[in-house]
């Protein structure tokens, strides 16, 4: 059975999350234990909440350098909401911070365009091109966001699908191995079980 580690350095919907893995077949170790996160065959980090503040909790129980470490290795990792935030270099968000740095680009504020912040519900996302975690997937499908501040790549390759919320934003990237979901796949019904499946054949595909 495919092993998955669940991050967990207190913020994010972990037992949700977990429950929705488990849902498609792999088997969840929510964990904070470097050990364990090193022989997981993937690596997923939640996230809910400040940019700054779940980068001072990584750091400080020293998960930033075991997710660099298992992304760097090739094995399959995926942030989801706030955690596809931290995968990349930095954010404005409050008073700034640097991230994982494991995708090229920044965080900032989502320009809604008069529209309320944060997004909060369903929004189509549309597939730019064929990733490892939309296989099966699309031309579209929602999903369930809640957010204000969006991840704005250096390379626009590494965007697999866009949202709308008064600016078109990425909603699902892949950089190699290292991949991103701005929304929530475990609240997003079929699709996200989908997404997620996708992710679980990944790491399997990796670990074989």
């Amino acid at each position: 059975m495919t092993t998955i580690a669940l991050v967990d350095y207190g913020m994010g919907n972990r037992r949700s999350v977990e429950k929705a893995l488990e849902h498609v077949g792999a088997r969840v170790l929510r964990t904070a234990d470097h050990e364990e996160i090193a022989a997981a065959d993937g690596v997923l980090v939640p996230g809910v909440g400040a940019f700054p503040e779940a980068m001072r909790r990584l750091r400080a129980a020293g998960l930033d350098a075991v997710v660099r470490e298992r992304a760097q290795a090739g094995v399959p990792v995926l942030g989801i909401c706030l955690g596809m935030q931290l995968l990349f270099e930095s954010s404005t968000e409050h008073e700034g911070a640097e991230g994982l740095g494991l995708i090229p680009g920044t965080v900032t504020r989502l320009d809604a365009r008069g529209a309320k912040l944060p997004h909060i519900g369903w929004n189509e996302v549309t597939f730019q091109r064929t990733g490892a975690l939309t296989r099966r997937l699309g031309p579209t499908s929602a999903f369930y966001h809640v957010h204000s501040f969006v991840c704005r790549p250096s390379d626009h390759a590494d965007v697999v699908g866009t949202g709308e919320y008064g600016e078109t934003f990425p909603s699902i990237v892949e950089h190699g191995s290292v991949m991103g979901a701005q929304f929530h796949p475990e609240k997003s019904s079929r699709a996200g079980l989908a997404l997620l499946g996708n992710f679980t054949a990944a790491c399997a595909t990796v670990r074989a």
